[in-house]
């Protein structure tokens, strides 16, 4: 089966490497179809003259967040047109957003007593959109936390005083965006939102209903016990089946085109494409 890896970054939003690098590097891995899906950007595509070649297909893609009854979670779109008014005006409430969220992030971790400089920040994003990330380099520049995962865990991840959801455009418009403009939405990652089975399944639904067709059943290295469980699930809502590494970063756990085994019980969503 062709290697494909439809979720993966670029140092246009968090990842380590350029476009071109993380091209190079999937060609060099094996991978035969991949999308670059950066935080709420697709500035990736500016510096990629050509999409595809012979190697190597690239199918356009972004990763868009949200929010679901206080969770918040990540849709992938995928295969739309990169010209397409819709994604631009997309991509565009979503940098604004970004810039009040950072705003509102800074706030409240000096409210809980940090030194934060939101002019820092800003340098340390560069040109790119700020996130959380950034703010977590922050935090070990300050010696406040020896690393990513501390900051995470202490200050930016889910229910700390940086955790901020409220900015982002609601689930209906994202996939108004990714489906105007010609795209597939697909869920991203739905066992990194940590929630129980059934309400799993009625986020599903609820993707379903305004226009939601694809789920991720593999993302990264994870078990064969998670992927049967998403598996099943993407097969009993009727969804298409999507797969990619989340690649941001080489590492000995993390790599482009580094992932488990796609289920055969799911239709791939990239056997719909032309």
């Amino acid at each position: 089966m062709k290697k494909v890896d439809l979720h993966s970054h670029t140092l246009v939003s968090d990842g380590a490497l350029t476009p071109i690098e993380l091209v190079e590097r999937a060609k060099a891995n094996g991978v035969s179809v991949l999308s670059i899906t950066d935080h709420d950007s697709i500035g990736a595509y500016d510096v990629l003259s050509e999409l595809s070649d012979d190697n190597l297909k690239i199918i356009p893609g972004i990763e868009l967040s949200t929010q679901w009854k206080g969770v918040g979670v990540h849709i992938v779109g995928l295969n739309f047109d990169l010209n397409s008014e819709q994604i631009r005006e997309g991509v565009a409430q979503q940098g604004n957003s970004r810039a009040k969220r950072a705003e509102l992030i800074s706030e409240r971790l000096i409210k809980a007593g940090l030194s934060i400089s939101l002019e820092r920040v800003k340098e340390i994003a560069g040109h790119i959109n700020i996130g959380r990330p950034h703010f977590a380099q922050h935090l070990i520049e300050l010696g406040v936390a020896k690393d990513t995962q501390t900051a995470f865990k202490k200050y930016l991840g889910n229910g700390k005083a940086g955790d901020v959801k409220q900015c982002w455009a609601d689930l209906p418009q994202i996939i108004k965006w990714i489906v105007g403009s010609g795209g597939v939405a697909v869920l991203a990652h739905p066992l990194k939102y940590k929630m129980t089975r059934t309400r799993l399944s009625l986020l599903l639904d609820d993707f379903l209903e305004v226009g939601g067709r694809g789920m991720e059943v593999v993302s990264g290295c994870q078990t064969k016990d998670k992927t049967n469980v998403l598996s099943r699930l993407c097969v009993e809502k009727g969804l298409l089946g999507s797969c990619g590494s989340d690649f941001h970063q080489p590492s000995q756990w993390s790599d482009i085109g580094k992932m488990a085994d796609f289920p055969s019980n799911c239709e791939p969503i990239w056997n719909t494409w032309n």
